[in-house]
């Protein structure tokens, strides 16, 4: 029997059991022949099914949970799939230029040339080859928020530069999956949609301490001010055009945080010459 029907069956059981109860209570009483220890009885019978509902209640969340966890997983654990098997295809090609590098020597005679032929060869391979910027975030231990992240820099658009610094490889955090998810998506979202082709810098740092986790990003901005910053977390604030639509973001995002004892910080600095706006949470 499917869990749905066998919830709703459950349910309509103890509402007849309730009206059950109600109608013999009433009815002893009309009849006088209420007994003090059958209503003690029906009490005792009443918590043990109130208790049983709250049980089966607090179960039932805790396995919607795990299914949803469970979901991120083979969701977000894709992208890093991805990413190893490219990986494993340009190891032939990368051999190949590690030999071209090793022989170099053969065609060049002299030793400043060749080192700036090899200089320039390798330069030009590392810029070329995006995927191993992103090889710190294989080694971390959280690898759903390892997908997650992951995918969210290979959809961005391609004038967006992204940078992963990545300062502990133990991630460690008692909030759940989904919820971590949440808040980081939150905050990695915003950054993505205030790039611009001018303003296209994004730098995230992932660390770990006290046993919790400690994320922080970084993009450029123009013109944003300390009073935009103190309302950011406001229900229903959004800097963006169609703000009917955004504004819950980051205030729900500071709800969850709060909810796990947590902290999140806003900050406006100054990197390169350009305006930047961090984000760092903690929990």
């Amino acid at each position: 029997m499917v869990s749905w029907v066998r919830r709703f069956l459950y349910r309509i059981f103890c509402v007849i059991a309730l009206l059950v109860s109600v109608y013999l209570i009433v009815d002893f009483l009309v009849s006088g022949t209420f007994d003090y220890r059958i209503f003690t009885m029906f009490l005792l019978l009443v918590v043990v099914e109130i208790w049983g509902i709250i049980d089966w209640r607090k179960n039932y969340l805790m396995m919607r949970q795990k299914e949803s966890e469970l979901k991120l997983y083979q969701h977000y654990i894709r992208p890093l799939e991805e990413l190893v098997k490219e990986i494993r295809a340009k190891q032939h090609e990368f051999d190949n230029h590690v030999n071209a590098i090793l022989n170099m020597h053969l065609t060049v005679g002299d030793y400043d040339e060749l080192v700036a032929r090899q200089s320039a060869y390798i330069t030009e391979v590392l810029r070329d080859d995006d995927s191993r910027r992103y090889l710190p975030l294989l080694r971390i231990s959280d690898k759903v928020l390892a997908g997650f992240l992951y995918s969210k820099i290979v959809r961005a658009p391609s004038y967006v530069k992204t940078e992963v610094n990545v300062k502990s490889l133990e991630i460690i955090s008692g909030i759940s999956e989904h919820h971590l998810i949440e808040i980081v998506g939150t905050l990695v979202d915003n950054a993505y949609e205030a790039c611009t082709e001018e303003l296209n810098q994004i730098s995230m740092e992932l660390d770990s301490e006290n046993d919790r986790l400690v994320f922080l990003i970084r993009n450029q901005v123009c013109g944003m001010k300390m009073e935009d910053v103190s309302r950011f977390f406001e229900k229903g604030y959004s800097t963006k055009q169609d703000a009917d639509r955004h504004g819950l973001g980051l205030y729900n995002a500071k709800l969850l945080v709060g909810r796990y004892h947590g902290d999140i910080t806003v900050s406006l600095d100054k990197a390169d010459g350009k305006d930047t706006i961090s984000m760092k949470v903690v929990v």
